[in-house]
């Protein structure tokens, strides 16, 4: 057969739907490097598949289907001897269109299904989170609460500095029996990029500061209610803005806050 003569067969068409035998599989595959233009004509019949299978995924309708009868019906047939085989060929690829239409319904539904078990994965997530967030946040509260009523902490406010940040203040609550102290740093404002806020332990003659914590979850805490640790002996305490990670030695030029204990 030529080219024309096997593109009229029906022999394609039966090849891309995968009902042709073995045997007649091998020719058309020979056909096929014999006849560059047959792999065009097979990558259309492909196309037109594909696009008659999507329109079934909810059935196929009878426009759709006299749409496959009528290009199929186009068939020409070789000779006479061979009807059943152009019939053959209209039953093999109506199976099939069937088959991919509900390939793609099945597949559709799985999409749709797997995508709303992921949206409410995601709700679950951010539920979860907003109730981890509440209960740390109820549990800060009653912490906060608890060292304000309590005799054992001491409280030492500490204004701005006027020459660095005179709008500043913060409250240090201390407990030298306990050597903990809380910080209220809701006076302070929201430190630069790449610093840091550290809080002092002073005494004052000699004037000795110990480092006793950092303020390195600023952005995080909500309260702006922190622990830190304390030593026996402070006469004051005093924050400062500082590299990430916190100094060694307060720098005296970013001194935000300073207040002394009372005798």
């Amino acid at each position: 057969m030529n080219e024309e003569e096997i593109i009229a067969s029906g022999l394609l068409e039966l090849y891309v739907t995968g009902s042709l035998s073995e045997e007649d599989k091998l020719k058309v595959d020979a056909a096929i490097q014999e006849f560059p233009n047959l792999k065009e004509e097979i990558e259309q019949i492909e196309a037109a598949l594909m696009q008659l299978s999507e329109s079934t995924s909810t059935g196929v309708s009878n426009s759709v289907w006299q749409r496959i009868v009528n290009r199929i019906s186009g068939v020409r047939p070789l000779n006479a001897q061979r009807p059943r085989r152009n019939w053959n060929a209209i039953t093999g690829w109506a199976a099939a269109i069937l088959c991919f239409g509900g390939l793609f319904w099945m597949m559709k539904q799985n999409s749709d299904l797997k995508d709303r078990l992921r949206t409410t994965n995601t709700k679950n997530v951010v539920l979860e989170e907003k109730l981890e967030n509440s209960d740390s946040r109820l549990t800060q509260s009653k912490e906060l609460l608890e060292v304000y009523r309590s005799d054992d902490f001491k409280p030492v406010y500490l204004p701005g500095n006027q020459d660095v940040a005179p709008s500043a203040f913060a409250t240090v609550y201390y407990s030298d029996e306990e050597k903990i102290a809380y910080v209220d740093a809701y006076g302070l404002p929201e430190p630069p990029q790449g610093k840091v806020y550290q809080v002092w332990s002073l005494t004052m003659n000699p004037l000795t500061p110990t480092s006793i914590g950092l303020l390195d979850t600023f952005d995080d805490n909500e309260l702006k209610f922190f622990k830190v640790e304390s030593v026996a002996g402070q006469e004051a305490f005093g924050i400062t803005l500082e590299p990430e990670g916190g100094s060694e030695f307060p720098t005296l030029e970013q001194l935000y806050t300073l207040g002394t204990i009372s005798p």
